[in-house]
């Protein structure tokens, strides 16, 4: 039996993320509040637009990335089978520039991990085996779970980014509803 590179996108993302987290290590943190987290920002520096994209791999602890990476390699792998690499490494794009983009210009804190890549590829499973005109009950109680929990959690004081998840969440509808409605336009062709 040989090992299997099963996931380009998901795999190469997480060992980058733990390469990230090595470094902060051994750099005290300075190398991910450096160039691994959306710092509130004007347009005029140059490292907020790198940030848009490379907070999803910063992470504040160990363990805040062994659980991010948990739920990303156990649900990743299945969507990118599903969607393909080049697909999965676009939504996951999207996800980190939109809550980047978020965290910058919106907020007054910064945001790192890959919670809302997670929370995308959580809301965006709850679509794999659906219908044409029908909607998924687990996508509706997946909704009511997750966003849910994340919206009401949003208010109570706390260093967690429930924005991020939310947004992360709703890129996954988005995604989600986007490649039905191609898949269905190509059934009618």
């Amino acid at each position: 039996m040989k090992i299997h590179y099963n996931a380009p996108v998901i795999l190469t993302f997480s060992l980058i993320a733990f390469a990230v987290m090595m470094l902060s290590t051994f750099t005290g943190g300075m190398t991910t509040t450096l160039l691994f987290t959306a710092w509130p920002s004007d347009l005029f520096n140059p490292l907020s637009y790198l940030r848009m994209f490379t907070h999803v791999l910063g992470h504040i602890s160990w363990e805040h990335l062994f659980g991010n990476l948990t739920l990303i390699l156990l649900i990743g792998p299945l969507l990118e089978e599903k969607y393909g690499s080049n697909t999965m490494l676009i939504m996951m794009t999207i996800t980190a520039l939109f809550t980047g983009i978020i965290a910058i210009f919106f907020t007054n804190t910064g945001l790192l991990g890959a919670s809302g890549i997670v929370f995308m590829l959580i809301l965006l499973s709850s679509f794999a085996n659906i219908k044409s005109g029908h909607i998924p009950l687990t996508f509706i109680i997946i909704v009511a779970l997750f966003l849910g929990k994340e919206f009401l959690a949003s208010f109570k004081p706390d260093t967690i980014s429930q924005f991020a998840h939310i947004l992360g969440g709703i890129c996954g509808c988005i995604f989600g509803f986007i490649h039905t409605e191609r898949k269905q336009r190509g059934r009618k062709s």
